[in-house]
Order: C-alpha cells, then structure tokens, then sequence
C-alpha cells in the first residue's frame, strides 16, 4: 500500500507497520513524561486551556485510553508525532509515566502524520487546517485536487480553506483567537485596507453578512473593471491546479502581449517554487 493510500484512509494507516515504510513498532511502553518532548514542526499551535481542561479531568478519571506516538531521538528522548494534546493534559494532572507507542519515523513521515492527525481533527481551526492543507500540498507535491481526493473533502473546501492563507498574518491570529469566524474572513480576501475593517468588526460585533455587504460593492467594482474571458479563466484555473499557486494571466489592449503572475503565501513557498522553476 503507498502512501497516496494511506493518507486516504487516515492517520492509522500511515502509523501502521509495514516492511515497505521502514517503520519499527515496538508496542506500547511506559516513557517517563520528561522525557517526551513537543514537535517543534507541529502544525497546531493554538491549544484551548478549557478544552484540556476536560481532556485532562477525562484521562484522570478513565485514563489514557489512547497511547501517544513518538519517535526516538537522542540522550533517551522522545518527540511526539501524534498525541500532543493528550501529552499536555497528562502534565495538568501530573502523570509521570505515559503509555506510548515508538516509530522510527524519518522527518517527513512526523511531519505528514502531525498534518493528518490535525486535519483529522473536528476542533481544529481553519487556520490550522489551511496550513496542514498547505503543508501536505508541500510535502507530497500536488495539487489541491489531488489533495481533496486524499483527504476525503471536496476540491472547493480545500481551495477555499487555502484562500484564507492569502489574509495578513494578523487577520490570521485574529481567526486562530476566535474573534473571526471564517466567514468574517473570506469576505475580507482580496479587501483594501482588510485589518482595519477586522478591527472594526470585532469592536462592532458586525456579522458575516452586514460584513459581505460592506465588501460587495469593492468587490463587484473590481469585478466590474477586471472583465476575463472565460477561455482565460480556464487557462488560469488549470495553471494554478497543476503547480499548486494561485496564478492570474492579464493581457494588453492589444491582446498580444502580457503577464503571468504567480501568488506565495510564505517565503518557503516562494523558495520551493524558485527550485521548480530552476529545474
């Protein structure tokens, strides 16, 4: 079974032994909890102290029915592919010892198990989610179609789930903290002066729609002024499912002559597109 497979069918899978993933389990084991260390490349990084809070209060009182997943690294440590919330609630109680269960996982294999755990996750953010969209896309070197297919989620929820990623960095925090929804947020993409008008709508308590409606008019004036033919829009659609970027094609009064305009979200991106292209 490949790993296109795998990640199809969830994170059990990609975590079960098999020969051809050069994957070691050695079954469940008590690991001292200091000796269990946090995934520095994990994806999630908003962690809600109520919602440990309960998970702690359910571990104290059923115990850790789920084993954590970690893999071995030097000096008797361990770093945690999948289980970090349940890592954190332990410590709340002060578990000492942890059932866990030991992969020899290489860097990429922790980093796809951490991006589908979290995109299993019915809590996570859709921050959180449009960067373990992204992170996977990176990784795997496909598109969002590809990635839809994968995952089990229709090609518009991953398109527009990735679309957020195109916001300022704190229109993103201001998502991630709860004070926008996703709503909120895709009807500020693409919106002049966007975290001014975030900022008054957290201070107003606007709703998604009265905020759709402070943004149709720029946004159907843009429409108004920026006119493709749909033969383009094709072109462009097609371009951006096969490299993975958002792309935009503008020609002259002429027709003949033109622009090719490719978007990043971040450096990496930029960076790994940069590789593509020197190929």
């Amino acid at each position: 079974m490949n790993k296109e497979n795998k990640l199809g069918m969830g994170l059990g899978a990609l975590l079960s032994s098999s020969s051809n993933d050069n994957i070691s389990n050695n079954g469940v084991q008590k690991i001292n909890i200091s000796q269990i260390q946090p995934n520095p490349s994990q994806p999630r990084k908003n962690f809600k102290e109520d919602d440990l809070g309960e998970l702690a209060s359910s571990i104290k009182n059923q115990g850790l029915i789920q084993p954590i997943i970690v893999k071995p690294i030097k000096n008797d440590q361990f770093q945690i592919i999948a289980g970090e919330r349940r890592w954190r609630a332990c410590q709340l109680i002060g578990m000492h010892e942890l059932d866990c269960v030991i992969k020899d996982f290489d860097e990429i294999n922790v980093l796809e198990a951490a991006l589908i755990e979290n995109i299993q996750r019915e809590d996570l953010n859709v921050i959180e989610e449009a960067n373990a969209y992204k992170g996977l896309i990176d990784i795997k070197n496909i598109n969002n179609d590809s990635l839809a297919k994968l995952i089990g989620k229709s090609s518009s929820h991953v398109s527009n789930i990735l679309r957020l990623l195109e916001l300022d960095k704190k229109i993103q925090e201001m998502v991630i903290n709860g004070d926008l929804t996703m709503g909120h947020a895709r009807a500020l993409i693409g919106v002049p002066d966007a975290i001014k008008k975030a900022q008054e709508i957290i201070e107003k308590k606007l709703s998604v729609r009265q905020v759709e409606s402070i943004t149709s008019g720029f946004k159907k004036n843009k429409k108004k002024k920026i006119t493709k033919d749909p033969n383009i829009t094709d072109l462009e659609r097609e371009l951006s499912d096969k490299i993975g970027l958002r792309t935009s094609i503008q020609f002259n009064d002429s027709g003949s002559s033109g622009s090719l305009t490719l978007y990043y979200s971040d450096l990496n991106q930029l960076d790994d597109l940069m590789k593509r292209l020197k190929k």
